[in-house]
Formats: C-alpha cells, structure tokens, sequence
C-alpha cells in the first residue's frame, strides 16, 4: 500500500522537473486559464491550483500536488492535444470520493487503487479510463513489523484487504519505517487517478461546491521490496508519463504503465520512528536512521 510520502518541491521546481510547457498558464499558481482553454478557471471542469508548503508526512485527507495531461474534455473533442505528457499542476485531496458518493468521508477509504482491479471496480473504472495524473513524491514510506514474540526478526507488512491476520499481526510487532525513492534525489512519479465530487449541500456558483480528490494506485511489491510490505505504489518512469496521461491510450499502454516501476533505481533507507507520527513534520523525517542497537544475549546461568 501507500499511505505516507514526502514531498518539498514548490510548484515552479515541479514544473522544472515534469517538463511542462512554456506555454501553459496553468503550470504553476496564480495563472488565471485554464489549459488549453481561454478564460479564467473553472473549477467545475479542472482541478484548481493552490501554493502547498513542503511536507515530508503526507497523510491521507491533505491536499497534494498532482501533474496533469491533457483534460478529458478536449481529448473527447478529437483534437491532437498539442503537447502529450504533463501539461501542468492541479491540487487535490488525497482519497478519492467517486461522483455518486453520498459523502465525502469515503476518500479516507480509497487513498490506494489495486493495479489488478482498478479498470473493474465501480469507484475507479471511471477515473482510469479518463482521469490519470501524476503523484510527485520525495519518497515514499512503508514499514515493515519486527514481531515482539520473535526479536531480531522481521516480517514484511500487509493490508487487510489481502491478510486476515493483519490486525493481530500489526498489534504484536513493532514497525521500522523505510524511505524509498530514487537514489539520485529525482521525484517519483506515482501513478494515480483524480475523480470530482458534487456537494449538494451547497449552491452552484459556489467555489467550495466542487470536491477535487485523488487515489495512489498500488502493485505487488516487487522482489527487491517485497521484504518490507507485500504492496507498493505503482511509479511510472519518464518515459511513460505521456501514455499514463493521455486520455486515448488504451489498455495494453496502460498495463505497460502499471508494470514498469523502475525498481533498479531506488535507494531504500530506513529512517526515524518519528514519521510514524503525523504530527512530525520535516526533512529529518527522511534521514537515514541511526544503526539499531544489537539484541542483548541471553543470560547464561551455572
């Protein structure tokens, strides 16, 4: 799974690292037009954008950046898009509310997609077909347990929905937090999707009216990762962010996508306990941790 990850970059360093266009308004905040499009932005038809601080603990519930291609709507009018690939930046709330939600808590459920269900399912299939971004993440944190009925050894976390034992499992171990990312400090690409909610509690020409919010997708971990937790987010390389993002790739491209997390160029550290707080917030939280102290040797007795 994937339910924490930092991410410090303002928006002009995102739009430097994605390659937006030059000529995209949209790019960075304070444009007031849309992509693609004349006239101020509508937030009914796109994400809004919003300056975020840095934050090395995002948690679910926390409005993100998120890199988008090209909307749906002009896709659906048969133009060629002008420039495939990222296009510009969008803020949304991580946990995705589908369209017929009743109430916007939901989200808190779906802050993850299975890559192996995601075109099937109700809550998603919508999203995957037409509204993909892009998560840019410093790192990404898992945690793998260390049982406290078996010291000096360790387990590699799950999620309920695949182990039925994952309570108990969580509840008699401790968790070492892991930081992974690329080993040369660029920003992981996660894949996801983003879905708008209507809240009919208020009035149209409200601002608040349109709830903007995304899912990270997930995959089985790799071999490399699979030590630590049994699941991991799907990272689409660089040279995948165009098929991810466009709204006309079909679903051999997109199984491409969901298959070609570039495992090989992570650096995997662990770090601090302090991120198992969400109330830590700061660069340390990605520091490599100190070294354990060794188990103590079993007392010996004559």
């Amino acid at each position: 799974m994937c339910g924490r990850y930092a991410q410090s970059r303002n928006a002009h360093e995102l739009q430097l690292a994605f390659d937006f266009p030059e000529s995209d308004d949209h790019a960075v905040p304070g444009a007031d037009r849309a992509p693609g499009a004349p006239g101020p932005v509508d937030t009914r038809a796109w994400p809004p954008l919003e300056e975020l601080a840095p934050d090395y603990n995002v948690a679910p519930g926390k409005t993100v950046y998120a890199v988008l291609g090209t909307p749906p709507g002009e896709a659906a009018r048969g133009a060629a898009p002008a420039h495939r690939g990222p296009r510009s930046l969008g803020t949304l709330r991580w946990g995705l509310v589908p369209s017929w939600a009743k109430d916007p808590g939901v989200g808190y459920k779906m802050i993850n997609a299975r890559s192996e269900t995601v075109a099937e399912k109700p809550a998603y299939r919508a999203a995957f077909a037409r509204r993909r971004c892009l998560i840019p993440a410093d790192a990404y944190y898992e945690w793998q347990l260390l049982p406290q009925d078996a010291p000096g050894t360790a387990e590699a976390g799950t999620s309920p929905a695949t182990d039925p034992a994952h309570q108990r499992r969580k509840a008699k171990s401790r968790k070492r937090p892991y930081a992974i990312g690329y080993a040369d400090g660029a920003p992981l690409a996660l894949a996801g999707l983003f879905e708008r909610w209507r809240d009919p509690g208020r009035a149209d020409d409200d601002p608040r009216a349109w709830l903007w919010s995304c899912t990270i997708v997930t995959t089985e971990a790799a071999p490399e990762l699979a030590g630590i937790h049994e699941r991991m987010p799907v990272v689409v390389p660089p040279e995948l962010w165009a098929t991810w993002l466009d709204p006309a790739s079909g679903p051999d491209d997109l199984r491409r996508a969901l298959s070609a997390t570039p495992v090989a160029d992570f650096e995997v550290r662990p770090v601090s306990t302090a991120v198992n707080s969400v109330r830590n917030n700061g660069p340390e939280l990605l520091a490599p941790a100190a070294p354990e102290p060794p188990a103590p040797e079993d007392a010996t007795l004559f």
